[in-house]
């Protein structure tokens, strides 16, 4: 179930778009300009009817955001996964109400993951089954990147060195990072893509080598990634990153791209303990550590180890550690089948 949007001027419904292997999309659509109290109920009385006749004894939610669990905590499933994939009360503008709704979502799941070692860390107290799983990847999408030949068009164009970055840029990018390195090396080209999300547009640096291409779809990104000479993390220290663990980590690694990042933390451990990512603390190490990579003449090395990294990490790995949680959880003969 996705969030509501607010686009009717009738009554409101449940948009139900069925995909493959039973995977069913469910998008509420709300009139416009409802209180936070009329959103609420709202969404309750589309959710009633839409459990109408069924028995949830046969239901497992499956939560990525406790807000979630405003709408819907009077339902009792059969299982209940809380999928913490970030400290969400740590970013900007966070619902007041979400670190309480957190805490009652953690006293009601069965089982509970996290995006990460630091973010599982961090919870690891407050639950008694409580798994880390970090960023993974699909392999064979972003590993195209070392094969495309023709770059998109809006990349075309530029010309030179060029360091690239896609991913959201809101309150946790470091945008003064990316300034600063732009003046410094005019004759490198930043090419940032991604949608502006939280913070003021006017704020971002404007160097003629500086080039924002919006936000693209999954599938594009590799064709971007097949022009660039190193992808960057320029992610700030802060509240909204320190239990962050980028899933563009070891997706640019499968593309073949060398990869310069802050010192998040779980991007130091584990690629730069295994020196996979060059880790950069200010201006100057980010422009050292580029220029060191920019003078390496051969690769194949780091690419053998980026490979023999990857090669155990994929979501159907991940999907399937996961279920094999769930079945531990449930009772034996309640088991939750693995798709083929």
């Amino acid at each position: 179930m996705e969030e509501p949007i607010f686009d009717v001027t009738d009554d409101a419904y449940l948009h139900l778009s069925r995909r493959d292997q039973g995977l069913t999309v469910v998008v509420p659509h709300l009139k416009a300009g409802l209180s936070a109290s009329e959103v609420h109920n709202t969404l309750i009385a589309l959710l009633d009817k839409f459990f109408q006749g069924s028995d949830l004894q046969d239901w497992t939610f499956w939560y990525y955001t406790p807000m979630a669990l405003s709408f819907s905590d009077k339902y009792k499933p059969k299982f209940i996964v809380f999928d913490c994939m970030d400290e969400l009360s740590a970013f900007k503008f966070a619902p007041e109400e979400l670190i309480s709704l957190e805490r009652r979502l953690l006293a009601k799941a069965d089982l509970v993951f996290t995006g990460g070692h630091s973010l599982y860390e961090s919870k690891k107290q407050q639950h008694s089954n409580i798994h880390p799983f970090p960023s993974s990847i699909d392999k064979s999408h972003f590993a195209q990147a070392r094969k495309i030949k023709e770059q998109p068009a809006d990349q075309q164009h530029i010309v030179g060195k060029k360091l690239g970055f896609y991913g959201v840029i809101d309150e946790r990018f470091d945008i003064e990072l990316i300034g600063n390195m732009a003046t410094l090396r005019p004759d490198w080209q930043f090419v940032l893509i991604g949608p502006v999300v939280k913070i003021d547009e006017a704020t971002l640096p404007r160097n003629k080598n500086i080039h924002y291409l919006g936000q693209k779809s999954y599938k594009e990104l590799p064709g971007y990634l097949s022009g660039w000479d190193m992808a960057l993390i320029p992610f700030q220290l802060n509240e909204s990153t320190r239990f962050i663990s980028p899933t563009k980590t070891p997706e640019y690694l499968a593309a073949g791209i060398p990869v310069v990042s802050t010192p998040i933390r779980d991007v130091v451990k584990p690629y730069g303990i295994k020196k996979l990512v060059h880790i950069a603390s200010s201006c100057d190490e980010f422009i050292n550590a580029i220029e060191s990579e920019f003078s390496r003449t051969n690769t194949s090395e780091w690419l053998v180890e980026v490979d023999d990294f990857l090669k155990d990490i994929s979501w159907d790995q991940t999907f399937e550690t996961m279920v094999k949680h769930m079945n531990t959880t449930l009772s034996s003969n309640k088991k939750i089948s693995i798709a083929s």
